[in-house]
């Protein structure tokens, strides 16, 4: 044991238990994980992990308020947030959401820590002005929802208070793999795929509503948690000068069809989709395309390949989804 801490917020949850679990891979056990584990399965997820202490995020809030953590901070991997873009209490998301994240902050700029954070593709809104993840562009951004404001606001903080060169911020893309069960209807729609075929041996995906978009040629770029996670800990532990706002995803945008075809693939099961009605709700808020543009994240010196849909699809359903 040192006297050295790498703290991962959000510990329990779907990226933050993957951090985890690559760090423990990497024999990193001194961590403080930092989680509410609630009423859901997401303890699930700390299985087998390794780590010093498990703290629940009021108690972290105000240690780091008195500045009286136990141990020097290293690196944080800040991934706790409300993820649910559903969530309509917008004072919640500012405090979970901002104003946590600026105390975090604040923190690790006065010790001298590593911050890496996840942003959100959500503060892109609908895309039609694009996915540059510059900071010049971040402040024309216009998000669709509550969730991607509070997002957005803290990524324009740590710009113009001068400071996000010194942090690592990720606008995730569509992130799919183990460790999203607990997730309820922000899973991947490749596990609702997988339970939807299990059930019933097929699976739904919503109509198109723009002439340009045939059914189920609508758009994502989906990147697999595995990869996300790699990211993380390159500009974590291997890259920890470069700074700034990069897009995580694969760079490629692929088709629902795309993903229902490499879920059936995967379960060597005949296919069968079907197409249904979005809900009107839904419709005004609907992205129809979404592709990480991954040039700053190349020119900060990533250069691993992004596992394909075919490959990270196969692998989270046979050695994972089927496993459990």
């Amino acid at each position: 044991m040192n006297n050295t801490w790498t703290i991962v917020t959000g510990a329990a949850g779907f990226i933050g238990s993957n951090i985890v679990r690559a760090l423990n891979a990497r024999g990193e056990t001194d961590l403080l994980l930092v989680d509410d584990l609630g009423m859901d399965e997401r303890w699930k997820n700390l299985t087998g992990l390794r780590c010093d202490e498990i703290w629940p995020v009021a108690r972290f809030r105000e240690a780091l308020r008195a500045g009286s953590l136990p141990r020097r901070v290293g690196t944080v991997y800040h991934m706790g947030a409300c993820s649910a873009t559903t969530e309509t209490d917008a004072s919640y998301l500012l405090d979970n959401n901002y104003e946590c994240s600026k105390e975090l902050a604040r923190y690790c700029l006065a010790h001298d820590a590593r911050f890496v954070y996840a942003s959100s593709a959500a503060t892109y809104g609908d895309g039609s002005a694009g996915y540059d993840d510059s900071l010049s562009a971040s402040g024309g951004l216009k998000p669709l929802n509550m969730y991607g404001m509070s997002k957005w606001l803290f990524d324009e903080w740590a710009i113009h208070a001068g400071c996000i060169d010194r942090f690592a911020g990720f606008k995730f893309f569509n992130v799919y793999g183990p460790g999203e069960a607990h997730k309820g209807d922000m899973r991947s729609v490749v596990h609702k795929a997988f339970g939807q075929i299990r059930r019933e041996g097929r699976i739904s995906l919503f109509r198109s509503y723009r002439a340009d978009y045939a059914d189920g040629e609508q758009k994502r770029d989906f990147v697999y948690v595995k990869d996300v996670v790699d990211v993380c800990l390159f500009f974590g532990e291997e890259n920890r000068e470069a700074g700034g706002l990069f897009n995580v995803g694969t760079g490629k945008a692929r088709s629902w069809l795309d993903l229902a075809r490499a879920v059936f693939a995967a379960l060597e099961i005949p296919e069968q989709i079907e197409f249904i009605e979005m809900p009107e709700s839904l419709r005004p808020k609907y992205q129809y395309f979404t592709e990480a543009d991954v040039s700053r994240l190349r020119a900060a010196g990533y250069g691993a390949p992004f596992t394909s849909l075919e490959d990270g699809v196969a692998d989270y359903v046979r050695n994972h989804l089927l496993q459990e």
